[in-house]
């Protein structure tokens, strides 16, 4: 079965590019084809070894959608119009399209929302009947509120593993900030100093190096990590022993490798994420106290909860061709 993926992929972002690869290896598993919508698909076809196309040109997609058996739209943020009117509805024109051609479309694994009043109209005229499969119960929620049905699955790069022989240093603290989320950078900035000073030895961890570097650079950090690679990122946090995420994928990956983290939420995808594993959130300008005191005691999320996301990460991959 040929399988269209629908998502911000081929921009840069370490995490959208977790989910890519977590989706296009858990389709090629079940035997599918997958076909990623990328912004840099000559590029993503090489990352992942699939097919790609160029998201934002009509000659590429059209065919694509025509040649495809189903669409996925996911995972990731996508039914949002908190970053823009235009992202929205970028995404839910693909679900359209590919419902007009009658394909089987699946909103798959993605969290729904923050969304205005008009924007909620649109997600239920496109999305009215359809299988929706989110990645929290924040979204359930959200869903339940427009009228819509959804069920529970669990963020696709749950299920990457670290690489083999990997070692793990319980005294290595990796902070992920968003360079968009200033407010946050101040006590980030002492939290750095504070574990420095207890021995913790802080890598500043960039996720969207064109977005992130800057703020990364400004903790002062012992190390910094810039990478657009998810099992690089995967890997350094498979490597310490707390993470500190303003990035929601920071906590996804942790949450992956059994690492204990907590989450800076600056949108609820990280309030959902981390009240649905079990883990400490704070605001965007967390109390320094707290945040030393979870990561110098690693305080540990509930384990058994995150296995059920896997689990049900996993289902949803192969309930598709139910």
């Amino acid at each position: 079965m040929k399988v269209l993926v629908s998502g911000y992929y081929g921009f840069g972002n370490t995490g959208d590019e977790a989910i890519a690869l977590a989706i296009t290896r858990e389709l090629k598993k079940l035997g599918h084809t997958p076909v990623l919508l990328s912004q840099t698909p000559a590029e993503t076809a090489r990352l992942y070894g699939c097919q790609s196309v160029a998201r934002m040109k009509p000659a590429a997609l059209l065919p694509a959608l025509v040649g495809a058996n189903m669409v996925l739209s996911g995972g990731g943020g996508l039914l949002q119009d908190k970053t823009s009117r235009r992202t929205l509805s970028y995404y839910l024109a693909v679900i359209r399209l590919g419902r007009l051609l009658g394909k089987r479309v699946v909103v798959f694994n993605q969290s729904v929302g923050p969304l205005s009043v008009a924007g909620g109209k649109q997600v239920v005229a496109a999305c009215a009947g359809l299988r929706l499969i989110v990645r929290d119960r924040g979204s359930l929620d959200t869903l339940r509120n427009l009228g819509l049905r959804g069920e529970l699955g669990g963020d696709p790069a749950l299920l990457l593993e670290p690489s083999a022989g990997l070692t793990r240093d319980p005294h290595r603290v990796i902070i992920a900030p968003r360079g968009d989320v200033t407010e946050s950078l101040p006590a980030l900035r002492r939290t750095v100093k504070r574990l420095r000073a207890q021995g913790r030895r802080v890598v500043a961890l960039s996720f969207m190096p064109d977005h992130d570097d800057a703020a990364a650079k400004s903790l002062d950090a012992d190390e910094l990590l810039s990478t657009r690679d998810p099992q690089v990122a995967l890997d350094a946090i498979a490597g310490s022993g707390f993470v500190i995420g303003v990035r929601l994928h920071a906590l996804i990956l942790a949450a992956a490798a059994g690492v204990p983290f907590c989450g800076v939420a600056y949108d609820p995808k990280i309030s959902g994420f981390c009240h649905d594993a079990g883990a400490p959130i704070h605001s965007t300008q967390p109390d320094v106290d707290e945040l030393v005191e979870q990561a110098y005691n690693r305080i540990i999320p509930d384990w058994a909860a995150i296995e059920d996301m896997k689990f049900r990460a996993m289902q949803s991959f192969a309930g598709l061709t139910e």
